[in-house]
């Protein structure tokens, strides 16, 4: 590979805010410095830009099968386009185990379907649907031969997903000896279901009832409960999709006595409320998620949250459906439920517009300065699912993962413009300021401008060390 050197740009880590040059050799960050020379380099004049790490997305959901024939849009090949011209340059995504299957065997499908297509590179949680003795003896071995150290685990969705305390529990205890962390979808999933049935036999059907049915509190009656499993089992725990107010206080009250509980936000609950559930007919299926958007006070504890460290990476949680049949058929769109908001496939896009929402809404804005947004966006994650510093950070011997990003420019974000195969944007129309302009994978130039310079299958597949254990 020839020689790639980035000069003149304002270098920006989770520390570190300074104008000099990159050298980048056989895909990694070979000399920082000024005045940088290298007679056989490509060299690229970035003046005015800011250079970052590349971003990291800790949650998506590409080509995922939900059930009963639903799956999300997006393939691995364009939701990983997508995320590269967001300025994302890996991603961590999920191998479910089903029932009666192996955690091993979910995680070589989702390879062989990953492999030839990811334009970024990627890694993989074990989701566990099916905890018995079988599962739980393989699970060192996902963590010390497979790379994968951490492991999701549902607390909703009863008789589809969830799984019961002493499971949790159990999981815990197998992988924590290992440097393995149990990331929990947390509500109380028995009690919404009485709720959901209960709304159903009233006749209530619209997409708001999503909402009304899945109650803060349940969200935080159950946060609450798994931080203290994670106590008694003495490991750490991550709370995905955090979005109530009432689960962020059981975070914070744990992180305040020394437990190691941790937790990421979504960009749709800092930027979007509930009041998207009383939009027109059935167009507020778009914004039916689970957790669903909350209320304005429950917005700004997330900020609060992120601003102090109680919550420590953003992901978006990109669970793409189309909102029309027509793109890719009726399991594949929110119109499965127009007569059932039960039915309503839960999931939302995103992974291309984290960068620019939370620069905007978070930089510009005063809510969280530069050396923040670096940490939520690329060094927390690479730090809590054990690719740091092959990832995360601009440092010699780095992956030369790098997003060259204009803090000035404004633009609009629609569904028009952006590489999804999603027919919709949960912000479409938003104005905001800073824009991704080039992207760089090991070194190579993937993205430029408009024009994609990538191709499928580039991406590597990411093997992890230990999660939750540095940060």
């Amino acid at each position: 590979m020839s020689r790639v050197l980035i000069k003149g740009g304002r270098i920006v880590t989770a520390v570190d805010d300074y104008v000099g040059d990159i050298l980048i050799e056989n895909g990694k960050i070979e000399a920082l410095g000024r005045e940088l020379t290298a007679d056989d380099a490509k060299v690229y004049d970035v003046n005015g830009l800011l250079v970052m790490p590349g971003g990291i997305d800790a949650h998506v959901h590409m080509e995922t099968p939900m059930g009963n024939g639903v799956e999300t849009c997006d393939t691995f090949e364009s939701g990983t386009r997508s995320a590269a011209f967001g300025g994302t340059t890996t991603i961590l995504d999920f191998a479910q185990q089903f029932k009666g299957d192996s955690p091993k065997a979910a995680l070589e499908r989702r390879l062989a379907s990953a492999e030839p297509q990811c334009c970024i590179d990627y890694g993989f949680h074990s989701i566990l649907t099916d905890v018995n003795d079988a599962s739980l003896s393989e699970l060192p071995d996902m963590v010390n031969k497979e790379g994968v150290s951490s492991f999701k685990l549902y607390m909703a969705y009863p008789d589809v997903l969830m799984v019961d305390d002493a499971d949790i529990y159990k999981t815990m205890r197998k992988v924590g000896d290992h440097g393995g962390m149990v990331n929990l979808h947390a509500e109380n999933g028995v009690i919404i279901q009485a709720l959901i049935e209960e709304a159903l036999a009233a006749g209530n059907t619209s997409p708001k009832y999503h909402q009304m049915t899945r109650p803060q509190l349940m969200e935080g009656e159950a946060t609450h409960r798994v931080i203290r499993i994670a106590e008694l089992a003495e490991v750490p725990v991550y709370i995905v999709h955090l979005s109530a107010k009432e689960a962020l206080d059981a975070v914070v009250e744990a992180r305040d006595r020394g437990i190691a509980a941790f937790a990421e936000t979504c960009p749709h609950y800092l930027f979007l409320d509930s009041s998207e559930y009383e939009r027109p007919g059935f167009d507020s299926a778009k914004y039916v998620m689970t957790p669903p958007l909350r209320d304005h006070d429950c917005q700004e504890a997330l900020w609060r949250g992120l601003k102090f460290d109680d919550l420590q990476v953003v992901s978006t949680d990109h669970c793409p459906f189309c909102f029309n049949e027509k793109a890719h058929g009726i399991l594949k769109s929110k119109q499965l439920g127009i007569d059932d908001f039960s039915k309503i496939p839960n999931g939302a896009p995103g992974v291309e517009f984290r960068l620019p929402l939370l620069f905007d809404g978070g930089v510009n804005d005063g809510r969280i300065n530069l050396n923040r947004f670096v940490q939520v966006m690329a060094t927390a994650p690479a730090k809590m699912f054990g690719l740091f510093p092959r990832k995360g950070t601009i440092a010699v011997g780095s992956d030369a993962d790098l997003v060259l990003f204009d803090a000035n420019e404004t633009h609009t974000l629609s569904a028009a413009s952006h590489h999804s195969n999603v027919d919709y944007s949960l912000f479409e129309g938003r104005k905001v300021t800073g824009k991704v302009k080039k992207v760089f994978l090991r070194g190579n130039l993937i993205v430029d401008g408009d024009e994609w310079l990538g191709h499928a299958g580039m991406g590597q597949y990411q093997k992890r060390s230990a999660s939750g254990q540095v940060m």
